[in-house]
């Protein structure tokens, strides 16, 4: 039996079930909701609307976008022979902001997991294989996450495109800027060992 009355826990219910929201934040977020003006609560319902009446996905790399075609893809300034492969969209920003990349883009909408029954055929793969030739792709970069389900997506991206004669690249990981090695876990030592590069 629930403590709330209906809407509140219907509420409460619906805001758990956003990703990272566990039932003492979804209670939070529902009684702050309650708190706001009207005025504030009809905008963020209506901002959630229009959000999912107007942004799709582009029909080229799958990221987010407001017509066919993201503005990445529509930027004739990018270069077109060079696609970097993300789980999601919102990977785009954070490669966006170091403002060394300027290639074009796929999102898988995901990464390998069989844990949830995600295997290739659950992600734009066959997309990605039929970009290639038409669009002249020479490069591509793996840059999925360095976990387990990221880098089994690597491996399995990295099998199908090298017989293709594509360059085939993986982002490198190891440690952050400003971390103390005595604080770094094997793997992520182990990885910034293997991507060692010259000293200029």
């Amino acid at each position: 039996m629930s403590v709330y009355a209906g809407p509140v826990q219907d509420l409460i219910d619906e805001l758990g079930r956003l990703p990272g929201v566990g039932p003492k934040s979804a209670q939070r977020i529902a009684f702050h909701l309650l708190k706001v003006s009207p005025d504030d609560a009809a905008r963020l319902a209506r901002a959630i609307t229009v959000a999912k009446e107007r942004v799709t996905f582009c029909t080229r790399c799958f990221n987010i976008a407001e017509g066919a075609e993201c503005g990445i893809c529509n930027d004739p300034r990018r270069e077109a022979g060079l696609v970097c492969v993300v789980e999601e969209s919102r990977d785009i920003v954070a490669v966006e902001k170091t403002g060394e990349y300027k290639g074009r883009y796929h999102v898988l909408q995901g990464a390998i997991s069989p844990i949830e029954g995600i295997g290739p055929d659950q992600l734009r793969v066959k997309e990605l294989l039929a970009r290639l030739e038409p669009e002249g792709i020479t490069e591509v970069i793996l840059c999925t996450n360095p976990n387990i389900e990221g880098e089994a997506t690597a491996m399995y991206l990295g099998r199908l495109l090298k017989p293709l004669g594509l360059a085939v690249t993986r982002i490198a990981s190891g440690l952050p800027v400003g971390g103390d090695l005595e604080y770094a876990d094997e793997l992520t030592l182990g990885r910034a060992l293997e991507g060692r590069r010259a000293v200029e």
